[in-house]
């Protein structure tokens, strides 16, 4: 969007490092489970910098702004779906402040839980209340649009077609898959990733899936779906639930690390880290790949 000649310049520096879990950090941080993230991001702003800044120094060249929810029918449930559109320019530019030598994608998730998403009726809605986050994330000075989390085609469709009629350029777009490579929908991953190419996505891949040692070989499978740069953004392994409603995640950094070096050497693109990641857990990513760039 506001940016896009330094994205470009960055894609010729591929391997790209993406920010990591930011949910899952808050929690630590102390964030109450069950409140509304961004009211609670807001009104501690400084928590929120500190973590983004740490991703920063870590190494991220991209850094996903907290508006992952940040969706007028999420907003509702607590009163603030008038203030979608401040709400998201607000996160936005936090995270400018934060990592201004970075840049910054704004983020959506699917409306699963609060739009009927298997309805077609329900997709001029489902644009609608895109169309009103990304509003919010172009005035906070998004460089890009990230769809992360999907779970169907109709998620990155409507995010496409909301940030075209907001004449927001540069889509990326992430699906949390099955085990068995498909979406959660059921749909088959190749058919719409050749489907989102044509419509014009920037880049596609996966996130929110464990790493571990068969995620090169999806990573390799996807990259014959499509000649998109590919996005590959993981959990730090498979969640353990705790006693307190929390999870912890097995992966450490120095082995989550070495998974995604060999999603490398297999195409990926764009690296970063899901759920259970740290800022930890992207510097080992730095360290890893500047390491096997000196051995080539």
């Amino acid at each position: 969007m506001d940016d896009m000649k330094s994205f470009e310049m960055l894609m010729k520096r591929s391997p790209i490092l993406l920010d990591g879990a930011m949910g899952t950090n808050l929690i630590a941080a102390g964030m109450p489970m069950g409140c509304c993230a961004e009211a609670w991001m807001l009104a501690h702003a400084d928590v929120v910098m500190d973590i983004q800044r740490r991703y920063a120094e870590a190494g991220s060249q991209i850094i996903y702004a907290p508006t992952f929810t940040a969706q007028p029918s999420r907003l509702k449930r607590y009163g603030l779906d008038a203030k979608a559109e401040r709400i998201n320019e607000r996160l936005v530019q936090i995270l400018r402040k934060a990592a201004p030598k970075c840049l910054i994608a704004g983020s959506m998730t699917t409306l699963a839980g609060v739009i009927d998403t298997r309805s077609e009726a329900c997709f001029p809605e489902m644009v609608r209340q895109y169309r009103r986050q990304i509003k919010g994330i172009k005035v906070g000075g998004a460089d890009l649009v990230v769809g992360e989390t999907l779970l169907s085609s109709t998620d990155a469709r409507a995010i496409l077609l909301a940030a075209k009629e907001e004449h927001a350029d540069g889509v990326m777009l992430s699906f949390a898959l099955r085990e068995d490579g498909t979406l959660r929908s059921g749909e088959e991953t190749k058919i719409v990733f050749e489907m989102l190419e044509n419509e014009g996505a920037l880049a596609l891949g996966v996130n929110c899936v464990p790493a571990d040692d068969a995620l090169p070989m999806l990573i390799q499978r996807l990259r014959s779906y499509t000649s998109l740069p590919l996005i590959c953004k993981p959990n730090a392994g498979r969640p353990i639930r705790q006693q307190n409603g929390t999870h912890t995640y097995p992966v450490d950094a120095h082995r989550f690390a070495d998974i995604l070096s060999r999603c490398v050497d297999v195409s990926a693109n764009f690296i970063g880290g899901c759920c259970g990641t740290t800022p930890e857990t992207i510097a080992a990513m730095a360290r890893q790949i500047h390491h096997t760039d000196k051995g080539r």
